[in-house]
């Protein structure tokens, strides 16, 4: 046979795998421009954005507690209460701010890096965590040296400098004081001493993964609703025994990430 002549086929790709999304569990979401390029050219922009964020989530009853509008990607932590609905809302909000940026900006094609990426958050300990993680974000990029300084994020709103209609507070965060000065106060002492490196890691590596950030509890909680693996995976190519790729172990995120 000449195999010169036989077409070659495309190579398989793999199916999506299945957000791990519960009702009622908090996610952190992030969404980058394709090939990094720029989401968001002047405050106009910006504020579209937040404007279509708050329409869509309140289309589907999603609360979002926190987001920071980067130059190039989003931050969003959210909790939906039907799980099949954040996909929804992510969507028709993609698509809306899309069609008005490309008309703005007399441009064509997609923006977004292919689909968000998701990782649901425990409340315990993490979703605090997660918080400061994105209030902290534009300081962490140099855009600005203290949090309040930036107006794309909802730290204004979560240290009581503003009112931002798009922002709904966590229980957990309403939790950290008896009256709104209260929690204000909590929550500027807990943002301004910053994310320790090795939270920063656990954070990333399992948005990175969309894998469920928390404890051991949490994980066998969320692993044996959804009937899937959810712990980050290590790093590296399967190992082979006997000529039979052995199935990577999961490890435990570290307990302070």
């Amino acid at each position: 046979m000449n195999h010169a002549l036989v077409p070659s086929l495309p190579p398989a790709t793999m199916p999506r795998r299945p957000r791990l999304v519960i009702a009622g569990i908090p996610l952190h979401i992030t969404q980058r421009g394709v090939n990094r390029a720029a989401t968001f050219i002047d405050d106009e922009d910006c504020e579209l954005y937040r404007e279509l964020l708050a329409e869509s989530a309140a289309n589907y009853a999603i609360s979002v507690h926190a987001y920071a509008l980067m130059s190039n990607h989003v931050h969003l932590l959210v909790t939906p209460i039907r799980a099949g609905d954040l996909a929804a809302a992510m969507r028709l909000l993609n698509q809306r701010y899309v069609l008005a940026f490309n008309r703005r900006h007399h441009r064509t094609g997609t923006l977004w890096e292919s689909r968000f990426r998701s990782c649901l958050v425990d409340t315990e300990r993490y979703l605090l965590t997660v918080y400061r993680y994105i209030d902290l974000n534009p300081v962490r990029a140099a855009m600005v040296d203290a949090p309040e300084r930036y107006i794309w994020s909802s730290a204004r709103t979560n240290l009581g400098l503003a009112s931002d209609p798009c922002v709904i507070p966590h229980p957990v965060y309403t939790a950290l004081g008896t009256d709104e000065n209260a929690r204000i106060e909590a929550y500027g002492k807990w943002l301004r001493s910053g994310v320790a490196d090795e939270d920063l890691a656990a954070i990333r590596t399992h948005l990175q993964q969309e894998r469920a950030l928390g404890s051991p509890r949490f994980q066998a909680m969320v692993a044996k609703t959804l009937n899937r693996p959810v712990a980050v995976r290590p790093r590296g190519r399967p190992r082979k025994v006997l000529g039979i790729i052995a199935q990577p172990m999961t490890r435990e995120p570290n307990s302070n990430g």
